[in-house]
């Protein structure tokens, strides 16, 4: 446990105390340290709401100036039963222990724990509760509802003032404030979890996909596009209709039963058993931006981050079990092309054979881990191992990426099956002339379109890089008495050139029509005034700077070029 992860624990703990002060009767569930702070989940006796948090606060420095220790105790199960006796939520987790039990105490409190902690309380000074939301107990909506409360706890204050900016900047970044703002997308009451791309947004996502396409060509995948609706009868094969239904939307066509697809992996695998395939052909490698569809219940939609139709950019390859190292070297080298582009850091976890339950021989599990620790080593990315976490059918990695406001998100994974090649009875012919099984690799880099430019919107706060950017170039006479024509002529050349450019002529004053523009997130704001009229040239400002820069037309649009197909970051001048 980190410093700062043992400061935010020991902070839930002193929370904790602070509520059973306040709000006697509270029933207490579990209480961990998250990556930028804590939260507890608590049974109030009473309804409470962000506007209660002050007060908590309050009681938390009163107990933090007690200076309280924090002490481990070993207990029995039968010691831990009797001491959390009017507490179902522990009795259930104690129920569950084997040997002996640690408690930790401070002050009046004490909860199960492992640790570890600080000193004491006094140690806690500069911590801010954030907000409040709504938890199942042991994340299973079959149980009764707890109040989560969010907070974090820093060394100083002046760390703690840092993170309280950053949270405000992350505000105004929201994607859902901006898809708004920038007429991106939109979300409907007649369509809840259904995203609407308004023509702005249909851009931004058409360059991705368009650059999506063109780096999987590259690297040797077989575009394919399958039925968003299937059978019944396939799904019970693939295995979804009896692990996954509840989440699935099914209809009746002519007395048959259909589901619209939850996953684009049975319309992958029916393509490759379209035809007879020889080792010589493999790896062979299919992709797809997949329109899916599951069921979410409707309290947890959340932008574009959570929908119930998004577009997957899977790919599915087939591959010998020779082949796997090879190929997930190649996954790892198209990962980085694409997540560099954004400017994204990376780390990958990589999860392993489940202790029982699991498919397959055991060897090429085992030969498969190998292969995909040792990618993770050679890769140089940061890297971990959860034990036994892998699905029953193989080994994956998760990768996790992070933005430039510090948060971490789940975007790409590439997981080894072997049950659905076995369910399918799917096969390759090898050099004996024998059928065998091949290795599916299933893979996506963004996870899905509608998510990622969710997260892109706010990494880059609206303001994309140029070759994703809605706008590239927005034109503005000074005059347009007298520069108008000139600024229509720019405007015309820039769009043959291939640009996205418009003219802002409006009645309004030059400032006013600059700021606009700013507001907007245009790239680059284009003034036209006697001088460049007379010269030929274009006095042009980078979107977040204060210089402006005069150059030929020509220039700037072979400049503007170079940007877009270079696919570069965005730079900003001081």
């Amino acid at each position: 446990m980190t410093d700062f992860e043992k400061l935010n624990h020991s902070t839930s703990h002193l929370m904790a105390e602070a509520i059973s002060h306040l709000y006697p009767g509270a029933k207490f569930g579990f209480g961990p340290a998250i990556e930028e702070g804590f939260y507890y989940d608590v049974d109030f006796p009473t309804p409470i709401t962000e506007e209660d948090l002050p007060a908590i606060e309050k009681e938390m420095h009163k107990i933090a100036a007690k200076n309280e220790k924090f002490v481990k105790e070993v207990v029995s199960k039968e010691q831990a039963k009797e001491l959390f006796k009017d507490n179902p939520y522990k009795l259930e987790l104690i129920d569950g222990f084997e040997g002996e039990i640690s408690i930790y105490r401070q002050g009046d409190w004490f909860d199960l724990c492992k640790g570890d902690h600080v000193e004491s309380t006094g140690k806690i000074q500069n911590f801010k509760l954030l907000n409040i939301a709504g938890a199942y107990w042991r994340g299973d909506s079959k149980n009764k509802q707890l109040v989560r409360i969010y907070g974090t706890s820093w060394p100083s204050r002046q760390a703690l003032d840092n993170y309280l900016k950053m949270l405000e900047d992350r505000k105004q970044r929201d994607h859902r404030k901006l898809g708004k703002e920038l007429g991106l997308f939109m979300l409907s009451e007649y369509g809840p979890g259904f995203p609407f791309w308004l023509p702005n947004g249909m851009i931004v996502r058409t360059e991705l996909e368009n650059m999506w396409k063109e780096v999987h060509r590259k690297y040797d995948y077989l575009l394919v596009d399958t039925p968003i609706m299937l059978s019944k009868e396939l799904w019970i094969t693939s295995g979804h209709w009896d692990h996954y239904k509840d989440n699935m939307f099914t209809t009746e066509v002519e007395e048959k039963e259909f589901a619209i697809k939850p996953m684009n992996c049975p319309g992958s695998i029916l393509c490759y058993k379209n035809d007879l395939h020889s080792y010589r052909e493999l790896p062979l490698r299919y992709a797809e931006l997949g329109h899916v569809h599951r069921f979410e219940a409707s309290g947890a939609l959340n932008g574009l981050f959570r929908v119930r139709s998004f577009t997957q950019d899977d790919a599915h390859t087939f591959v010998r079990p020779d082949q796997i190292e090879s190929e997930i070297r190649s996954i790892l080298k198209l990962y980085d092309e694409i997540y560099s582009m954004f400017g994204l850091e990376y780390k990958i976890e990589l999860s392993t054979r489940p202790e029982e339950g699991y498919i397959g021989s055991i060897d090429i599990w085992n030969e498969s881990e190998r292969i995909l620790q040792e990618v993770c080593e050679a890769s140089g990315k940061e890297f971990k191992i959860n034990p036994g976490d892998g699905a029953f059918y193989g080994p994956k990695l998760d990768f996790k990426v992070r933005d430039c406001m510090n948060r971490v998100w789940q975007c790409g994974t590439i997981q080894l099956d072997m049950n659905l090649p076995e369910r399918f009875d799917v096969s390759y012919i090898d050099e004996k002339g024998e059928k065998v099984r091949p290795v599916m690799i299933h893979r996506a880099c963004f996870g899905s379109i509608e998510r990622f430019i969710g997260i892109i919107i706010e990494n880059f706060g609206g303001a994309f890089p140029l070759w994703l950017s809605p706008e590239h170039v927005r034109v503005l006479p000074v005059n347009n008495d007298f520069h108008l024509e000139k600024a229509q002529e720019i405007v015309s050349l820039l769009k043959q050139n291939g640009l996205r450019a418009s003219l802002d002529a409006g009645e309004d004053k030059l400032g006013y029509r600059m700021r606009n523009a700013q507001v907007k997130k245009v790239p680059y704001t284009v003034v036209i005034g006697d001088h460049e009229k007379e010269e030929g040239t274009v006095t042009y400002r980078h979107f977040g700077c204060k210089a402006q820069h005069t150059v030929k037309l020509e220039e700037f649009i072979e400049m503007l070029k170079a940007e877009i197909s270079s696919r570069s970051l965005p730079k900003y001048e001081e």
